[in-house]
């Protein structure tokens, strides 16, 4: 196993650090843009790294470390956030994240994993056969995804109105 989790969970704990960044404060025009009917807004974005927090990355690293394969995984609604967010404030949104994110964090250091735990096998319910270090590597990745699709939802408010250059960003290209 190559995961380092330190690292891992280095790169959790800045995650509300950086989307709150971002966001905070932003205008609706930044936060509730969506790219078509399938797509997601940053807000919505937030909602669902809620959602996360509270329902998959622990929950899951639990039912690994104490019921291996016998026990699959519950499956993950990923469109949980849209009902749930709706009259929620972003800023409440992202204070709301940060604090799950780091009680979630707490729990996972409190664990002192070993390297035979992290290959503890689990099972998804439409993937298969995965392990405790899998799960907490596409944790650190899932983050590392919505933040980019945050930034590429945004960066497309101004598709048009960069003009020529478009052809230079390749966040603007489909």
């Amino acid at each position: 196993m190559n995961l380092d989790l330190p690292d891992t969970l280095d790169i959790l704990s800045r995650t509300p650090m950086v989307v709150g960044t971002l966001l905070r404060g932003t205008s609706d025009s930044w936060h509730s843009r969506r790219d078509g009917s399938a797509t997601w807004s940053a807000f919505d974005v937030v909602g669902h790294l809620i959602h996360g927090e509270e329902t998959d990355w622990v929950p899951r690293a639990r039912i690994i470390l104490e019921y291996g394969e016998k026990q699959p995984f519950e499956p993950f609604d990923r469109f949980a956030q849209i009902n749930r967010s709706t009259g929620c404030s972003l800023d409440r949104l992202l204070d709301l994240f940060g604090e799950l994110r780091h009680a979630n964090l707490e729990v996972v250091r409190s664990w002192h994993l070993t390297e035979a735990q992290l290959a503890l096998p689990g099972r998804h319910p439409e993937l298969g056969a995965v392990n405790l270090g899998q799960l907490l590597a596409t944790w650190a990745v899932h983050d590392l995804n919505h933040i980019a699709q945050i930034c590429r939802t945004m960066a497309k408010r101004y598709t048009e109105e960069v003009g020529v250059w478009r052809t230079y960003l390749s966040i603007l290209k489909p």
